[in-house]
């Protein structure tokens, strides 16, 4: 048996320092002896506990990705009553990938991109055609955006898969600490684009369809021409002012190319433009109101870059002042069927728009006016 007066006395501790007789000793001793054992083994079982809710997240994550996968495979099975099995096909899809081009001459690296992420545009087009032959474009940018969302789940997937096993193989607690504190992002990111799924095979407007949505009413009733590929411009008049309305042709799922256009527009045709004003779903931080609406200078325009690139490119060249009116969104919100918030803004977003015009231009001046985002489910 344990002399407990002996332990306390090779700790260094006197019975003229504490009271045996008390349970408060007892606790602290204990405490004391407990210390050698969690320095040797504490990381150890926090790293199991890591494991534990890690692993919990990359099933739901796997869940995700599996449902997005099987839902993409049963829309092209029975809504479009495809003749072969497109489960094989689909899954080459989902792993399909573009590399960047190198970086260490950043001279002419804008084009080299643009190239790159054209070709890859054009081969998922083209590999959705062959899988299901006689359909229109607009059930051609259904299928595209369901695959985009499922490819985007299945890499998030694989990226928390690789981290997680690293980690267990490799015992190292940072590594995992590292996964465990953007885990809540991810699976919110993740949760997004599963039901974004859903809304792109109903053809449904997203949160980012609210620019074309705003553009598109002003469009209602004019003659549209085709500025560049899947991108359709028309011409308004406000106040004396001559406007030209550009959008992403709708209702398909596409954000068209609107730097293209308006160096088409600019250079070929001929036009000056006086300003250019810009609406856009903009990420909202965290405590601020959806769907509330800013404005504010500059090209309100996401995605990798090249549409940007052009714009300001040209604007630059011909002094042109870029104004841009946003609607304030999370990333759930942007992709996923638009919220009552968002579409409440509608009125504020197009109030705003001429209110620029009339503020920011003169009476015999032309403004370009683009309606920025994915035009799932918007027409003009």
């Amino acid at each position: 048996m344990l002399d407990l007066s002996s332990f306390v006395l090779q700790l260094g501790i006197t019975d003229s320092d504490f009271d045996l007789t008390n349970p408060i000793t007892y606790v602290y001793i204990i405490s004391l002896a407990a210390i050698p054992f969690f320095m040797m083994y504490g990381q150890k079982m926090q790293s199991k506990v890591i494991l534990g809710e890690i692993s919990k997240s990359l099933l739901k994550l796997k869940t995700m990705k599996d449902s997005a996968r099987n839902e993409a495979i049963d829309y092209v099975k029975q809504t479009l009553q495809s003749q072969a099995d497109p489960t094989e096909r689909i899954d080459k899809l989902l792993e399909f990938f573009a590399i960047m081009p190198v970086d260490i001459d950043p001279n002419g690296l804008v084009r080299k991109i643009e190239h790159i992420t054209r070709v890859k545009d054009e081969r998922m087009r083209l590999e959705v055609s062959k899988l299901c032959p006689n359909i229109g474009d607009y059930e051609i940018s259904k299928i595209e955006n369901m695959l985009e969302a499922a490819t985007a789940l299945n890499i998030i997937y694989k990226v928390v898969r690789h981290f997680y096993l690293m980690g267990k193989r490799t015992t190292s607690v940072f590594v995992l600490v590292q996964l465990q504190m953007v885990m809540p992002l991810l699976l919110e990111e993740a949760d997004a684009l599963q039901k974004a799924i859903g809304t792109f095979k109903k053809g449904q407007p997203i949160g980012d369809s609210i620019g074309p949505m705003v553009v598109g009413r002003m469009m209602l009733g004019k003659e549209k021409r085709y500025a560049a590929k899947e991108t359709v411009f028309t011409e308004a008049e406000h106040n004396g002012r001559k406007l030209y309305l550009l959008k992403a042709e709708g209702p398909a799922g596409t954000v068209g190319r609107p730097g293209e256009a308006i160096q088409r527009l600019a250079d070929d045709l001929g036009i000056k433009f006086d300003a250019i004003i810009m609406i856009d779903a903009a990420l909202k931080l965290e405590g601020e109101k959806t769907g509330a609406v800013a404005e504010g200078v500059g090209a309100a325009i996401g995605g990798i870059g090249v549409e940007k690139y052009h714009i300001e490119e040209i604007a630059t060249k011909l002094n042109i002042p870029v104004y841009a009116v946003i609607v304030k969104q999370s990333v759930h919100d942007a992709i996923t069927v638009m919220r009552k918030e968002i579409a409440d803004a509608f009125e504020k977003a197009t109030t705003a728009v001429y209110s620029l015009i009339d503020d920011k231009t003169l009476e015999g001046q032309s403004i370009l006016v683009i309606g920025v985002g994915n035009t799932m489910g918007v027409g003009q």
